[in-house]
């Protein structure tokens, strides 16, 4: 026919179409994955890298032991914070002292008070009484403390003995009478009590 191309004689009517693809077997030598499980990666032996990894890090930490820069760091972070410290506290004591040395000249009034409440003179409810209440509270809140009574164990350390009574039995040596009262602001004695010291009879 006259629509018919023309072909070289010998050649295929069919080269030109491409052979369709067979589908591939399912059953192509290799066997489908099972699923793994939880015991199946745990149980699974460490890959080569993962183990290097692992050596790599133990050898980390082991260097990071050993390292004698990181010993200096914690003794200087250790000193520093002893420092510190100690820092605090004398400027916590400095301050105390200034406080003393200021209070110091001032607790003559505080024995005065001491003596007219022993002579009654301090009668509650007097204005006299008010004011010593408000002189006392004063001193209290900037922090001074008074110490020594009567029947307490005589310390030299805190007491001063200014008379020694002889009574009999006795055995060890107390405060019989206070005489000034001792005070102190914190660590820092401001003076000593001065007390009478109940000695045994025979000295």
């Amino acid at each position: 026919m006259a629509n018919e191309e023309q072909r070289t004689p010998g050649e295929d009517p069919n080269a030109d179409e491409v052979p369709a693809q067979e589908p591939e077997s399912q059953d192509s030598g290799s066997s489908p994955q099972p699923d793994l499980t939880v015991d199946d990666i745990l149980g699974a032996e460490q890959s080569d890298a993962a183990a290097d990894a692992d050596a790599a890090n133990e050898a980390a930490a082991g260097n990071e032991a050993d390292n004698p820069y990181l010993d200096d760091l914690r003794r200087l972070t250790a000193e520093y914070a002893n420092y510190r410290k100690r820092t605090e506290s004398n400027a916590a004591v400095e301050k105390q002292r200034a406080i003393a040395a200021a209070v110091s000249p001032m607790l003559t009034v505080l024995d005065d008070l001491d003596r007219a409440e022993k002579h009654g003179d301090l009668a509650e409810g007097t204005a006299f009484a008010t004011i010593a209440q408000k002189i006392r509270g004063t001193f209290e809140r900037i922090g001074v403390q008074s110490f020594g009574e009567t029947g307490e164990v005589f310390d030299p350390q805190i007491h001063e003995a200014i008379a020694q009574v002889p009574v009999p039995g006795t055995e060890q040596h107390t405060v019989l009478d206070v005489i000034e009262r001792g005070y102190r602001i914190g660590e820092v004695e401001l003076r000593p009590a001065k007390v009478a010291v109940a000695v045994g009879a025979d000295g």
